[in-house]
């Protein structure tokens, strides 16, 4: 298991993690659906909702198979699927510099991926500060398939 910990710029209110060689377009993912789930994908791509548009603290986890069904303490939780053939999972906030984005190697394949949404009732009433945090989990898996885990109630 390997974690990484990083501090994105969730400008639009959303970050990213996507195939390095993903043409994924999540402009037209993000429906009303999606925003409710806090959750766009397109190919290669998974597009993160946030509860500001800030620096928001984010934690990617990847296994080598699926998590513990262990929820509490989390508001949301989702799941999809994403295909990584290129072995590099981006991570970023959709405005940042891509060449300049982190990178996590993995091994090429198909991923299944837990996204944990946490504090999200903590947000300051001019929404700038908050306790909001992300994780994301992956591991592999060819199940593509999006799940509502458990549904932020207050959204």
């Amino acid at each position: 298991m390997a974690t990484y910990n990083y501090n994105l710029f969730a400008d639009y209110y959303q970050f990213y993690l996507q195939g390095e060689n993903a043409d994924g377009d999540l402009s037209d993912s993000w429906n009303e659906q999606a925003v409710k789930d806090l959750l766009a994908i397109a190919p290669g791509t998974i597009g993160v909702g946030t509860v500001r548009n800030m620096d928001v603290p984010v934690e990617i986890e990847i296994r080598d198979s699926a998590p513990e069904n262990d929820f509490d303490g989390w508001d949301h939780i989702m799941e999809c699927g994403v295909e990584i053939p290129s072995g590099k999972i981006v991570v970023a906030g959709c405005t940042d510099y891509f060449p300049d984005a982190a990178r996590i190697s993995v091994e090429p394949g198909d991923y299944r991926a837990r996204i944990y949404y946490g504090d999200l009732n903590t947000v300051s009433e001019d929404g700038l500060d908050g306790d909001d945090h992300y994780k994301v989990v992956l591991w592999p898996s060819d199940n593509m398939d999006v799940r509502v885990i458990k549904r932020n109630v207050s959204q």
